[in-house]
């Protein structure tokens, strides 16, 4: 069960980064500060914002859109879809990287020399990114494997965490759209605990559900659009 201890190591470490993190956030640095110096603030934290939104949006058009895409949805095979997805989950899978608990060497890479500010920057800039629509399919949807992959999410509760529309929140992923070869390995992943969480539900939840129950599931996100 080395597993579980790893993801309780996991889990703890991220909980006193992320909490690390807010606290030394502008926000929280301006509620520590005297009540006489509130009313300007509003002002400077805006403009500090607007200069750090305008830098790491270039940071990512340099460094990240070669393979994520400049509006945060590539061709590449294999490459997450980052439209639409919240700024806490990113910033923890960023988190994750740094600290070489997922095993990606590219990005593991790009992540390592992130200063705690780096890790808010890019998050807080791709948590403006909006969703992007999947290209439209290159053959008719399976609808029965439609159909019973809405079921799966009905009853592997994939919908209670990532919504039902699948659109996630906070710390949770965008599902819905993402790529499917992504969404297939990301699960598989979880099963076998080869891909660590910040908390055990992934891998609780997945841990019986077969395998090819597991295709069906990334088939259906993947091609999922909200009503």
């Amino acid at each position: 069960m080395g597993w579980r201890r790893n993801a309780v190591a996991v889990s703890v470490s991220i909980s006193a980064a992320l909490a690390s993190l807010a606290a030394a956030t502008p926000a929280y640095a301006q509620a520590k500060k005297p009540a006489a110096r509130a009313a300007s603030a509003p002002a400077s934290a805006a403009t500090t914002g607007k200069v750090a939104a305008a830098e790491y949006g270039e940071r990512f058009r340099t460094v990240c859109a070669a393979c994520h895409g400049a509006n945060g949805r590539s061709d590449i095979a294999g490459v997450p879809v980052l439209a639409g997805q919240p700024s806490l989950y990113v910033i923890t899978q960023l988190f994750l990287f740094r600290e070489g608990r997922r095993n990606n060497e590219a990005m593991i890479a790009l992540a390592k020399p992130m200063q705690d500010a780096d890790l808010r920057g890019f998050s807080d800039f791709i948590g403006t990114l909006p969703p992007v629509p999947a290209p439209a399919a290159s053959a008719p949807l399976d609808a029965a494997r439609m159909s019973k992959g809405q079921a799966l999410a009905q009853q592997h509760k994939c919908v209670f965490c990532h919504g039902a529309d699948l659109s996630g929140g906070q710390g949770v992923a965008r599902i819905g759209g993402q790529k499917e070869d992504y969404v297939r390995t990301t699960l598989h992943g979880f099963k076998s605990g080869d891909r660590p969480g910040y908390t055990r539900a992934m891998t609780e939840a997945l841990s019986q559900v077969p395998a090819a129950d597991l295709d069906v599931l990334a088939y259906f996100v993947a091609n999922f659009t909200a009503k």
